[in-house]
């Protein structure tokens, strides 16, 4: 038997990428961050936009690589955190820009990397990007106006946007995007804005309150101009 060039596997390096999603009452965001200086002469105008996310080591689990991406960018521990693809595309990284900062910043630029990527939800009040050895600096962007990004987080991005609204349809998941206290209204606007469609108010009201997990509270909101809308919560079944 004879072998061949596609015999041997190659060196593969394996990252874990996060779509962190996050909702501020009026538009669903993504965390974006600009790539770090690999170096003090690497010129920062061309540094690019990315998805948080980095090698995982040898001592990590790819869930472990994961959460510890996450707690390092926003402090939090017990995010909503979900893997949902896979993206082995060869020359994922290959492109002019990824591997100009890849040669500054990598030991192994020239390495395939495959990335297992996840989505996770946060309610943009209780974080704040902070500033970690892989980014420069973290924003959020809507998910409707993401620019172009690094490798082919573009791609992962949208991925994450399509399991996002799978699972908005088969589990409760978008209060995890919502504050404690939210109104039906709120909750409405949320669900208009991931799923890009209108709803009936009254037949959306009249659903929603059949979930045993939605209570009403004897509060309504406060220093707002309109009358007060009564407030809800979301309380979670224990697994």
């Amino acid at each position: 038997m004879t072998l061949d060039n596609h015999s041997h596997p190659a060196p593969i390096d394996i990252s874990v990428d996060c779509v962190v999603f996050g909702f501020d009452g009026e538009a669903l965001k993504v965390l974006l961050i600009k790539q770090a200086l690999p170096s003090a002469n690497f010129p920062e105008e061309k540094l690019q936009l990315a998805i948080p996310g980095n090698l995982i080591f040898e001592d990590e689990t790819l869930d472990d690589a994961a959460e510890k991406t996450l707690k390092e960018m926003s402090g939090l521990d017990g995010i909503y955190l979900k893997q949902f693809h896979t993206f082995s595309d060869p020359d994922r990284v290959r492109g002019l820009k990824d591997q100009e900062w890849l040669r500054s910043f990598r030991a192994h630029p020239e390495r395939r990397v495959i990335t297992v990527a996840y989505f996770s939800l946060i309610n943009l009040d209780d974080v704040s990007p902070t500033k970690v050895s892989y980014a420069h600096s973290a924003r959020w962007v809507n998910v409707y106006e993401i620019p172009e990004l690094a490798f082919d987080h573009n791609e992962i991005v949208s991925e994450g946007l399509k399991h996002l609204r799978e699972e908005l349809n088969t589990k409760h998941i978008g209060f995890e995007l919502l504050p404690k206290k939210f109104t039906l209204t709120q909750l409405q606007r949320l669900y208009e804005i991931i799923l890009d469609k209108k709803f009936d108010k009254r037949n959306f009201r009249k659903n929603i309150k059949k979930l045993d997990q939605v209570k009403p509270l004897d509060e309504k909101q406060t220093g707002v101009l309109h009358k007060p809308a009564q407030l809800f919560t979301f309380e979670k079944k224990n697994e």
